[in-house]
């Protein structure tokens, strides 16, 4: 797999990441541990070198990564997340406190079974905390050896400028796709300004753009997408008129709709790197094959013009979550 540069500091990885939450967080029932030890085995023998993790997705996630990865660590980048109140994202509170940062540090890298964290994040903007103090705890471990990038989540331009004066941003993640394009308006040209790397998750619309998901889906008790406004009622009913058009382009071209969706992504800047997540072998090789999905210029203006006529229908999260975007 080719690969893609995060920032100006070095930060290289496939052009292709995994995401890791879905392995036992926000989708339902956790992947049995030894298959959730295969699969990320298997993205590595694919050719993905960027596995994203976080303490938001219980400590299993991390450990899972750890173990998993343990024997090819020098060839694999690992990041992971900071910033919630006692790492629990279902509540709603955040907690970026510098004490608070480096109990998490400490916590990731005995998780990971490693001696550094390749790209911290902070997961979300916490107006408590100056993002001053936030950039300068990290710049601190980055001295210390501890961390080697830092990033940002769902930040704003202002804060990416105020965290990046003190302490270089390498990655921004924010959730970017079909389905999902707030971001181009202020965000990316921040960014290319910057030389900040961006990391799409949720590329291909929590499930949305893989063309699966019916009026007639019913999600687990535990799913994330039972509380989402674009998984309900008549807003599911209208956002699957996208999905159906973008399986139409993908079988003229003979690929999949995630494979479009994906190969979209990677078609907008050479320095996005999008980490799709899935719990199943085939799908995870359905992924990989999308960097090999070549869009002519006909082909994204088709899909130009589709967005252009068919709007998204229900915010990406119900209110308190829409609060937590740093916009």
């Amino acid at each position: 797999m080719k690969t893609r540069s995060l920032g100006t500091a070095g930060l290289t990885v496939s052009e292709l990441g995994f995401g890791c939450m879905g392995l036992s967080y926000g989708y339902g029932p956790a992947l049995a541990h030894n298959d959730a030890i295969a699969l990320i085995r298997g993205a590595h023998e694919l050719g993905i070198t960027f596995f994203d993790t976080a303490e938001a997705y219980g400590a299993e996630n991390e450990e899972l990564l750890g173990e998993a990865l343990a024997p090819v660590r020098d060839q694999v980048v690992y990041a992971t997340k900071f910033g919630w109140k006692n790492g629990n994202a279902r509540t709603g509170e955040l907690d970026s406190r510098p004490e608070r940062i480096r109990f998490v540090a400490e916590q990731s890298l005995k998780r990971l079974r490693t001696d550094r964290i390749d790209l911290f994040y902070q997961h979300r903007v916490d107006p408590a905390v100056p993002i001053e103090d936030v950039a300068g705890t990290v710049r601190d471990l980055i001295a210390e050896g501890k961390v080697k990038h830092f990033g940002l989540s769902e930040a704003g331009p202002k804060t990416i400028r105020r965290a990046h004066a003190v302490q270089p941003v390498a990655a921004l993640q924010s959730e970017y796709s079909l389905f999902t394009r707030d971001v181009e308006v202020e965000i990316l040209p921040v960014l290319e300004e910057l030389k900040i790397g961006f990391v799409p998750f949720s590329p291909l619309g929590k499930g949305y753009l893989t063309g699966k998901i019916t009026a007639d889906t019913v999600f687990d008790a535990g799913d994330i997408r039972n509380t989402l406004p674009r998984f309900q009622g008549a807003a599911r009913l209208s956002n699957e008129h996208l999905a159906a058009e973008i399986a139409a382009l993908a079988e003229r071209k003979g690929v999949t709709s995630a494979q479009i969706a994906l190969a979209w992504l990677l078609a907008q800047k050479p320095w996005i790197v999008p980490i799709p997540g899935t719990t199943k072998r085939s799908r995870l090789e359905e992924n990989v094959g999308s960097t090999n999905v070549v869009l002519m210029e006909e082909d994204l203006a088709a899909i130009n013009a589709l967005l252009a006529r068919t709007p998204i229908q229900g915010t990406r999260y119900a209110e308190q979550g829409m609060k937590l975007i740093d916009r």
